[in-house]
């Protein structure tokens, strides 16, 4: 990763993949199970600014099969995408999956959400499956704990997601070497260890020294304190490469994620805009907005007067509201479609301004403005 400029911990960099340019910071807009939810196509996804898809090794292994995948070309041949795509390893969606799985040394034994049945995955099966979907960034197969969780439990799951990053990247040596339809498929570690910084800051220590290709902060926004994050970052911060991307998994509002580019952080993700937005609240540059309140019945203008997305630049507020009172699909897909463009956009805004050294005062500005409801 080349960075181009630094203003205090706020890094403006380009990332070289096989299959792309990242200019970062960057959002990857995520699509599941190779779908935005919303119905919004690759062809949609370029026309909003999209510059990584991300999709989830564990919902596409259960259906359609990661096997079928690899059949028809590989998921970007699969979906239509030709930019690079990261897939997520499981790992979050076995965590999520609590009730119905165990864990073991050699990897977790859970149900299907689908129908029941009984599967396994570990690292190696992980980096297959990602092989097989032949994305362009594989995510690491770790265990992601819950917070709070016991300080011995959570030393205990950061020396397994270690011996499990080994494996993960031995076996990604091993398919890159034979037939693998992305023979230069990169892997991305995963920092963890629930929010005692010690153990944040020894994990990132022992996993910066195995040569990856990126490193991400995991663990973190599933129910902590937003203050408790941010200080993670600001912890582990510090020892990770500065050379190699740095992901923060799952994360978040605009204001999250103005906050994570302030303390470093290169790559975001997030379900958040395209969920809202399938329920009527959409992000504006004046604010949130809910699309179903009674005040836009008659009300003409664009969802957001600042905004030049295919929605704001044909739509009006009343048509919208309109749309979602009549359970209309049609609703979804143009607020989908806004806030998708709205954080890619926030992306390009938060770049810009760290080209032109202005990074400051955007930050100062909209850290205030962007999470209040209008």
């Amino acid at each position: 990763m080349e960075i181009k400029k630094i203003i205090g911990n706020a890094r403006r960099g380009t990332f070289e993949t096989p299959h792309g340019t990242v200019q970062t910071p960057a959002f990857m807009n995520v699509a599941t199970c190779g779908a935005i939810k919303g119905a919004l196509d690759t062809e949609d996804l370029r026309q909003i600014k999209c510059q990584v898809m991300l999709s989830n090794t564990y919902h596409l292994h259960v259906r359609p099969g990661d096997e079928l995948v690899r059949d028809l070309g590989g998921l970007h041949k699969f979906s239509g995408w030709t930019g690079p795509i990261l897939t997520d390893s499981g790992g979050f969606q076995v965590f999520s999956l609590a009730g119905l799985r165990k864990i073991k040394e050699e990897g977790v034994t859970f149900q299907s959400h689908v129908d029941g049945r009984k599967l396994f995955i570990g690292p190696e099966e992980s980096m297959q499956i990602q092989s097989n979907l032949g994305s362009t960034i594989a995510m690491a197969f770790d265990e992601c704990v819950e917070n709070p969780a016991a300080y011995d439990y959570a030393a205990q799951s950061c020396a397994r997601t270690t011996r499990w990053l080994d494996r993960c990247q031995k076996e990604m040596a091993r398919l890159n070497a034979g037939d693998a339809i992305n023979k230069q498929q990169m892997l991305f570690g995963i920092n963890q260890g629930c929010t005692y910084d010690d153990l944040r800051v020894a994990h990132m220590k022992e996993i910066a020294a195995m040569g990856l290709d990126g490193y991400a902060i995991g663990g973190l926004a599933v129910g902590e304190p937003t203050e408790e994050m941010y200080r993670v970052i600001e912890a582990v911060e510090p020892f990770m490469p500065t050379d190699k991307p740095r992901y923060l998994m799952g994360v978040g509002t605009p204001v999250n994620i103005l906050e994570g580019v302030f303390r470093g952080v290169d790559l975001f993700d997030c379900v958040m805009p395209a969920r809202n937005a399938r329920h009527g609240h959409v992000f504006t540059w004046s604010g949130r907005r809910n699309m179903l309140n009674e005040k836009y019945e008659r009300d003409l203008l664009p969802i957001d007067e600042e905004c030049d997305c295919p929605t704001c630049r044909r739509h009006s507020r009343a048509y919208i509201r309109h749309l979602f009172k009549a359970n209309e699909m049609l609703a979804m897909r143009l607020c989908v479609t806004h806030n998708l463009y709205f954080y890619n956009t926030l992306m390009e805004k938060i770049r810009d301004s760290l080209d032109d050294g202005t990074f400051p005062e955007f930050y100062e500005k909209y850290r205030e403005i962007l999470d209040k409801r209008v």
